[in-house]
């Protein structure tokens, strides 16, 4: 018996232009990233982009109407980097203590392989920057999938906290950005986990450990556990 060809799908003239637009968008992406790899975030330059993806620049409006809405979609993409490339490397993790390394790891591994959209996420390198509500609404669910990480831990009394769970992801932020900066300043080309703050990562995690593990002794902060605060503040947050 012969074999049946498959039907192949063909595309609308609508589909067709989707798709190569969405292409196009990529490319503009990739080459923004490497040019903000290269040059700095800051120095952006839309008519550089436009260079090397081989277009004019005002037909670069066309896809990104402004500077700042091509920022906005590096942002995007960016934070859903970083969570995929987070979610990857936890994956089959139980225990919070291994979780909680692997956390500050990869936040430092993503800064290692992914420098600008690191930057552009967790710091301010960009003034008058502000990523607009979509692109937030993204982060503030990284945010919220790290404070569920650790209700689960409270609930399976893997942690006792002896303040409210949004001061503890802000402090687990506060840690995991410092030692990154830190390492990203001084000993960028150094593998995780070495050099002079990379190597710190396990005493870090032992001091939330020590804090936090139920029966050890946790000092107080300057909040009682009855302190109720709601967590919101300005503009973007590190880590979120």
């Amino acid at each position: 018996m012969e074999p049946v060809d498959k039907p192949t799908s063909v595309l609308s003239p609508q589909e067709r232009r989707q798709r190569n637009r969405e292409e196009m968008q990529g490319a503009i992406l990739e080459a923004a990233r490497q040019v903000m790899r290269e040059q700095g975030v800051a120095a952006l330059s839309l008519r550089e982009v436009a260079r090397r993806v081989k277009m004019q620049a005002p037909s670069l409006y066309a896809y990104y109407p402004s500077k700042t809405a091509l920022y906005d979609a590096l942002f995007l993409e960016g934070i859903r980097t970083y969570v995929s490339f987070r979610n990857s490397i936890t994956a089959g993790h139980t225990s919070f203590w291994d979780i909680l390394h692997t956390w500050v790891e990869t936040y430092m591994r993503f800064a290692q392989e992914h420098p600008e959209l690191y930057q552009l996420c967790f710091e301010r390198p960009v003034p008058g920057f502000v990523p607009s509500e979509a692109s937030m609404e993204a982060s503030h669910r990284l945010l919220a999938g790290s404070e569920e990480i650790l209700a689960e831990a409270i609930a399976n009394r893997e942690i006792r906290l002896d303040l409210p769970n949004n001061q503890a992801r802000d402090l687990v932020i506060a840690m995991m950005h410092g030692l990154t900066s830190q390492h990203m300043a001084n000993e960028p080309n150094l593998p995780v986990g070495s050099g002079r703050y990379g190597r710190l990562i396990p005493a870090a995690v032992a001091l939330f450990r020590a804090a936090w593990e139920p029966g050890q002794t946790a000092a107080q902060g300057p909040h009682s556990p009855n302190h109720q605060d709601s967590g919101g503040s300005a503009g973007k947050e590190v880590g979120d």
